[in-house]
């Protein structure tokens, strides 16, 4: 006999457990009590048996472990931890209740809940046999009444009009339980079995669902369980972009409204929250995105002076780009424009849509630098939550600030953002704390920088600006390289053979100038200027009106062109046609010919003239 081998005897079924020299240790898979020794003789005679015929006679079903539910993957795995401790003990008596009755106290449970297990185990010596047995639930069918109350709660009630359950319990009465007069007919379901079966089968996510709408669930209500901004900002060197409206109307010099100015900035996550550079314009997408790049890399110091505001350096000490910049699917992030400054080294990240958890760092700036200045700016333009509402006041009245204003607001609100405000939660390593950094945006930004793992890209304002020009296929032709149907020569290098040969190429060009594009080859931004000096000094666009009432004018003389060789025709043929054609053209004395017509139609021009004049006098 081996060691796990099952054998049979009159119906019931054992596992041996252990063979020493004249014993063996058996348990009763049937009855499932604590295994025993036997000796040889006493099993003599026992017939083999499989562990199929066992999970047969006691009607048990065994699960792999890989396929059970995580929390039943818990269950046995705890209940298993049980037993682990007794089972070098099965063979002793003494030890084994000892081991049992330590567990017990260890473990809060009673001593037989360890002796179910234990037996469990060594019957099937399978861990998923202790599983919880849990009731079988036999689905019952719904009745009548339950299925049209499903149906109401389905069409009436988890919709996007927002019924409560009382008009849910109504609509259905009145479909289902009236006659085609609109008399209530009983017998019907009372208002507590509808909001009973509502609470039985409803859940939270399926109402939120269907009441609000999937991007709704997605943007306010679903759980937040990511791990936010660590993923993203393992050190400085992650920025994350985003723009907003400003909750503030602006004049202009006149004092005439203009409306609500459009703030864009790209914070550095490590340092949770340190405002790297911002843009302040009218106007949004990748016009105020290349004033936000330009606006990073510039030396903030000098950038304040323009405004009349003195500033220690280590308070904006930020003139590089993040090498990672995360951003969500707005249309301008996702701009071909845009992603020319990967070209830079740069990494651009765009995270799926209704996920603004996971760029939180800016959307809680753009929350800090409002808030922060909000009391301040009350009745002086600001726009309050109650913007739109009933009897709000028109916040447009009391608009007073122009952008200069404003913009200065802006960089002291973003100062005090960054080397002012406290970071009390942030999670601060054993290293900060031996350098103590101090808790602000800008102090943990600047010790960032000298850790490693630091990734800042320096870059040139020109290198950055014309990375970000938008591009054009173009072509070289004998007549130069031609962008938008425009010639351009470049005066710095020789493309004579380019132009004999032809072939495409890509132009990027500022949509404010047309006197400059510049070829993009081998990485290089080479400079070609505009050969037309008639279309100086214009952008494209301007030039694109010229071109198009140009060809108004020449499309209007079209009619009159056609009329003129249709006239012309018709007039040489009728002078063609005043003279027969001679078949007999005389060849001889060709020079003497010719003399005598030169004779006869030479003129005298100064006696013609002055016989005109004579007559012109005689007839005043």
């Amino acid at each position: 006999m081996e060691k796990n081998q099952l054998i049979n005897r009159g119906g019931t079924i054992y596992r041996i457990l252990a063979v020493e020299e004249d014993e063996i240790l058996l348990i009763d898979c049937i009855k499932k009590t604590m295994p025993r020794w036997y000796g040889l003789d006493e099993v003599d005679g026992y017939e083999v048996c499989t562990e199929k015929e066992l999970l047969e006679v006691t009607e048990t079903i065994l699960m792999g472990e890989q396929d059970l539910p995580p929390k039943t993957h818990q269950t046995v795995h705890k209940r298993f931890t049980v037993i682990a401790g007794v089972l070098p003990f099965i063979g002793d008596d003494r030890l084994r209740i000892e081991a049992i009755k330590r567990v017990a106290v260890e473990k809060g449970i009673c001593m037989q809940t360890v002796r179910n297990y234990l037996c469990q185990y060594l019957t099937f010596q399978n861990i998923t046999a202790l599983m919880s047995k849990k009731r079988g639930r036999v689905d019952k069918e719904l009745t009548e009444d339950e299925k049209n109350i499903r149906w109401a709660l389905n069409k009436f009630y988890f919709t996007r009009h927002k019924n409560s359950l009382k008009t849910a319990y109504t609509y259905m009465l009145k479909e289902r339980y009236c006659d085609g007069e609109g008399n209530l007919l009983p017998p019907y379901p009372s208002y507590n079995q509808f909001r009973y079966f509502h609470s039985k089968y409803k859940t939270q996510q399926n109402t939120i669902i269907s009441q609000n709408g999937i991007k709704d669930y997605q943007r306010n209500y679903r759980p937040l369980l990511g791990d936010g901004v660590q993923e993203f900002a393992p050190n400085v060197g992650t920025g994350m972009i985003d723009s907003t409206i400003c909750d503030i109307y602006l004049v202009d010099s006149s004092g005439n409204l203009v409306g609500r100015p459009v703030l864009t900035i790209i914070t550095d996550s490590y340092s949770n929250g340190f405002v790297m550079g911002y843009a302040l314009t009218w106007e949004g997408g990748t016009y105020s995105l290349r004033d936000l790049m330009l606006n990073v890399i510039a030396d903030k110091v000098e950038w304040c002076k323009k405004f009349g505001i003195l500033i220690k350096r280590e308070q904006w000490d930020s003139n590089q780009m993040p090498s990672v910049i995360v951003s969500d699917m707005g249309s301008e992030y996702k701009s071909a424009t845009f992603s020319q400054i990967t070209e830079l080294g740069i990494t651009l990240v765009n995270l799926p849509p209704l996920r603004p958890e996971l760029k939180s760092i800016v959307e809680k700036s753009f929350q800090l630098l409002q808030e922060s200045v909000k009391p301040y700016l009350m009745d002086h333009g600001y726009v309050d939550k109650d913007a739109g509402k009933r009897l709000a006041p028109d916040y447009r009245k009391g608009a007073c600030l122009m952008m200069e204003d404003y913009e200065k607001v802006v960089i002291r609100s973003i100062l005090y953002h960054n080397s002012q405000r406290i970071l009390e939660d942030y999670p601060y390593t054993e290293e900060m704390i031996k350098a103590k950094v101090a808790p602000h945006p800008n102090c943990i930004f600047e010790w960032g920088k000298t850790q490693f793992g630091c990734n800042l890209i320096t870059v040139s304002a020109k290198q950055l600006i014309l990375t970000l020009l938008p591009r054009v296929n173009a072509r070289f032709t004998r007549k130069g390289l031609i962008v938008f149907g425009l010639r351009y020569n470049s005066e710095e290098r020789n493309f004579t053979e380019e132009y004999l040969n032809g072939g495409d190429a890509v132009a990027a060009y500022n949509p404010e100038s047309a006197d400059t594009v510049y070829l993009l080859k081998d990485g290089e931004f080479i400079e070609f200027h505009l050969i037309e000096s008639r279309f100086s000094g214009k952008n494209f666009e301007e030039i694109k009106e010229m071109q198009s009432a140009q060809r108004g004018i020449v499309g209007n003389a079209v009619h009159n062109n056609l009329q003129g060789r249709i006239d012309l025709a018709t007039h040489v043929e009728r002078i063609v046609g005043s003279r027969e054609r001679s078949e007999d053209v005389n060849l001889k004395d060709i020079r003497k010919t010719k003399q005598r017509e030169k004779k006869e139609r030479h003129r005298n021009f100064v006696e013609e003239v002055e016989n005109n004049g004579k007559s012109g006098d005689a007839d005043a």
